[in-house]
């Protein structure tokens, strides 16, 4: 028999500034394997590589330099990442993400109860949805902890999300075991480590809180799926301004020799 990954503990991810790729990774991962400066820096090389290409295409075209005047297409200044550094990240495990409805997604698309774990992105909002020891869990960080998925609501659920909007991706390949949960304490701070039953627990205790009368001070529940996402633009004066120059440092690192970049850019 089979030990359960990581002592049977599900790993989860709560929201930070418009981190959600950072803990959709995670939490697909199921361990703090990559921080906001990890994903920033293959948002760099992914840039660099994209320009290094129009150029080995031929001659300086305008569409060239309408895309070198732009910021990273890979990377806002306050933290959203795209689709292509997410694949980098889960790269580097041998993880493929591929779009649910690709033909080579079909087995997926039929039952989506054999896969293990799918990637939910509408407007500028991440979340995975994946299976841990046998059980579907919702890891949308918007949750305040991991949310509980029958077999049967799972399909349901992926079909409302695709009728409201919402690009799907099926993630495949050989997902890691376990994290050192001693390790975690040197992670990136954003998660915590916690049994089905704490999971269960904390979801009720939150659910009943938005439903309380004359609460209007809770964010929406996520597993709404006509609920469209916007997530909090901007930083607060709590928020950590390493983030800040970490993206900043990125979009100068892939910006070629006499190009400024303008880090006081409107969001």
């Amino acid at each position: 028999m089979d030990v359960p990954s990581n002592g049977g503990l599900l790993y989860h991810e709560v929201q930070e500034s418009k981190l959600c790729a950072v803990h959709c990774v995670n939490t697909v991962l199921q361990g703090p394997f990559f921080s906001e400066f990890d994903l920033a820096a293959l948002a760099s090389e992914l840039d660099r590589k994209e320009r290094q290409m129009m150029l080995e295409g031929g001659a300086v075209s305008d569409d060239f330099l309408r895309f070198d005047s732009e910021e990273s297409h890979n990377v806002s200044m306050d933290g959203d990442f795209s689709i292509q550094v997410l694949q980098k990240a889960l790269e580097v495990w041998d993880l493929q993400v591929i779009p649910l409805d690709c033909p080579v997604a079909e087995p997926a698309q039929i039952d989506p109860e054999l896969e293990n774990a799918f990637i939910c992105h509408l407007q500028d909002h991440w979340f995975c949805i994946r299976k841990v020891d046998g059980e579907w869990y919702n890891f949308d960080s918007l949750y305040a902890a991991p949310e509980h998925l029958s077999k049967f609501y799972l399909s349901a659920y992926l079909d409302s999300l695709k009728g409201f909007g919402w690009s799907i991706f099926l993630v495949k390949g050989n997902f890691p075991k376990e994290f050192p949960i001693s390790l975690s304490e040197a992670s990136n701070g954003f998660g915590q480590w916690l049994s089905p039953e704490d999971a269960q627990r904390i979801t009720k205790s939150y659910n009943m809180a938005q439903s309380a009368p004359n609460r209007t001070d809770l964010p929406q529940s996520s597993s709404d799926p006509s609920m469209i996402y916007r997530e909090d633009g901007g930083f607060s004066d709590m928020e950590d301004e390493d983030l800040k120059a970490a993206i900043a440092a990125s979009l100068m690192d892939s910006a070629p020799a006499g190009t400024a970049v303008d880090t006081n850019k409107d969001q």
